[in-house]
């Protein structure tokens, strides 16, 4: 079940490296590095005290925390905000409070996003005067329906 091996300095020794809560979980928790207040609508960039390696192929995605989002409003500006392999810096995380009225604490050691780590393929870009037709076409930003049942039953009219 070992995948690849990724390289982890922690910047901050007090603060576990990710891991995954349960088995089969695409997502390894990320740590808040600071203590951190958000005012309703504001948002902040927190350390998460880790820089990591990845091998030539991959990249990492920094994910919101459903918990998060779903209790409180928190939630990542940038989402997914992508790791690349050559990048050896700080991980860092911008989130945000979108609660209307409440405040949030962030507190050193809370889980703040995930990191999930995926294979990646690097393509040509071939520039083409016209692209081949496809049933999709051009259509986009809800050019299949919206939200609502897509056939059956009370999808009239829509």
């Amino acid at each position: 079940m070992s995948g690849a091996e990724v390289l982890i300095q922690r910047l901050d020794p007090g603060l576990p490296v990710p891991s995954y809560a349960h088995p089969g979980d695409a997502g390894a928790d990320l740590h808040a590095a600071e203590d951190v207040e958000l005012m309703p609508g504001e948002r902040a960039v927190v350390g998460t005290g880790l820089a990591i390696a990845l091998p030539d192929g991959y990249a990492a995605f920094v994910h919101p925390r459903s918990g998060l989002a779903a209790k409180h409003g928190v939630t990542l500006v940038n989402a997914p905000g992508t790791v690349d392999a050559g990048y050896r810096g700080e991980i860092k995380v911008t989130v945000i409070n979108t609660d209307l009225k409440e405040p949030f604490r962030l507190r050193r050691g809370d889980r703040v996003a995930q990191l999930v780590i995926q294979r990646v393929e690097r393509v040509a870009f071939v520039e083409a005067e016209r692209l081949p037709e496809s049933v999709r076409g051009a259509g986009g930003f809800g050019s299949t329906g919206g939200f609502g049942p897509t056939g059956g039953f009370g999808s009239a009219g829509r």
